[in-house]
């Protein structure tokens, strides 16, 4: 979102509106008939006494705040004039103007859609990475050794990066340092304890279990940053996770390994997520995922070694080259670990620029695409049950992202007021 300010005596505004001069208590203005409809008619000119509405900082300054595009206000008097500009209709097709003369921004703004980018780039890299993930453990069940091995591409995607100036490396001393590592701590925890569960059961019956995680991320948030959590919000989430355990029963094969590690999961992601949206004040989420994938990794590897070493040494290797060969371990191991680096740098971004409980309710429908996916790849059977959860989840997430718009502009209401 940004803020505009028109500054200077006179400032004319392209496509057609009206011209902006220096804020007075009245001000003056006349709109030519200079623009033409499309279908080749003009509107006539006006004239109209009018005064500006909204709020005016050092002296001629008129500022519009967290708008796409400057809205301009204008009570007149003693007739309201309504103002069509035609011809800055074409440049900009998102906006519509209704009766008083009031621009608004339509849904399909820039803000908008690099929103929506951000969450599709996120589905799509994560259903890639849960299936390739599945894949490899279905020949080579190690997860603490392949957690390792996301990692580590991801780091050494990041000093990639770093040496080529695409992201411009962020300088970290001791007080960002303290900040980042209870975080990359979480992030560790609750990737090993993810993969953990996926190389235990199915994908879905994980997903099913993680799909809790919105619940974890109210709490933390309304009991740990402070933030009230009204109760249409709590009981929106209902419907979502509902949704999608249903929508997953048709793969569900409990196990207690699985189970548990998926809930530790969860619990760490939910810290990972509220502790990463403070951590990121003083540098951007792209520099922030990279210091956290490498803390991460320091944190990762001493369990891999003491516990699945002495397999991967004594059999683990051998058996998995003799079934698939010794190119395509590898090559899976490094896809793998950059969807991984590349979905999670995405939430990331994502999540900076929303909240961690609409980030939660948007990892909840992202799980309905894995589930999905899941069973197409993997063979398993739609029912309809699978369908009917997949329909309440996806109404579960819109009345939440109602009720939560509906929140949100009473606030903005409130402060305008």
């Amino acid at each position: 979102m940004e803020s505009r300010v028109l500054t200077g005596g006179a400032t004319a505004i392209r496509g057609g509106l009206p011209l902006l001069r220096k804020p007075a208590a009245v001000m003056k203005f006349t709109v030519a008939a200079s623009c033409s409809s499309s279908g080749g008619g003009s509107f006539p000119a006006a004239s109209a006494t009018v005064k500006p509405v909204g709020p005016l900082i050092a002296g001629p300054n008129l500022v519009w705040g967290r708008q796409l595009r400057p809205a301009i206000l204008l009570e007149a008097s003693p007739k309201r004039e309504s103002i069509k500009p035609c011809c800055a209709a074409a440049s900009s097709p998102a906006e519509s103007s209704d009766s008083s003369g009031n621009a608004k921004v339509g849904f399909f703004n820039k803000a908008t859609l690099t929103t929506g980018f951000f969450f599709f780039t996120w589905y799509f890299l994560n259903v890639i990475f849960n299936i390739l993930n599945k894949k490899i453990y279905n020949y080579f069940p190690y997860p603490y050794f392949v957690s390792v091995i996301h990692l580590a591409v991801g780091v050494v995607y990041c000093l990639v990066s770093w040496a080529v100036g695409l992201p411009k490396r962020a300088p970290i001393d001791s007080t960002q340092l303290k900040l980042l590592t209870p975080v990359a701590f979480c992030h560790a925890l609750g990737h090993v304890t993810s993969n953990v569960s996926f190389a235990a059961v199915a994908v879905s019956f994980t997903h099913t279990i993680k799909a809790l995680e919105p619940f974890f991320n109210a709490a933390a948030s309304q009991f740990i940053l402070g933030q009230q959590i009204p109760l249409a919000l709590w009981l929106s989430l209902a419907p979502v996770v509902l949704g999608v355990s249903m929508a997953s029963l048709t793969e569900l094969s409990f196990n207690w390994l699985g189970f548990t590690s998926a809930m530790i999961s969860n619990i760490s992601f939910t810290y990972r997520s509220i502790y990463s949206k403070k951590a990121m004040t003083d540098m951007d989420s792209t520099n922030v995922y990279a210091y956290i994938s490498i803390i991460a990794l320091i944190f990762c590897l001493p369990p891999a070694i003491l516990i699945e070493g002495p397999q991967l040494l004594q059999h683990g290797f051998s058996d998995a080259i003799a079934k698939v060969g010794l190119t395509k371990l590898v090559t899976d191991l490094f896809w793998v670990g950059m969807f991984y680096h590349l979905y999670n740098q995405v939430a990331t971004n994502t999540l900076e620029r929303v909240a961690p409980l609409t980030h939660a309710v948007g990892n909840v429908l992202k799980r309905v695409f894995v589930i999905g996916f899941s069973i197409v790849i993997f063979g398993n059977k739609i029912s309809t049950q699978t369908g009917i959860g997949t329909c309440i989840a996806i109404v579960g997430v819109a009345i939440y992202s109602f009720i939560k718009a509906q929140i949100e502009e009473e606030k903005r209401q409130k402060k305008a007021a």
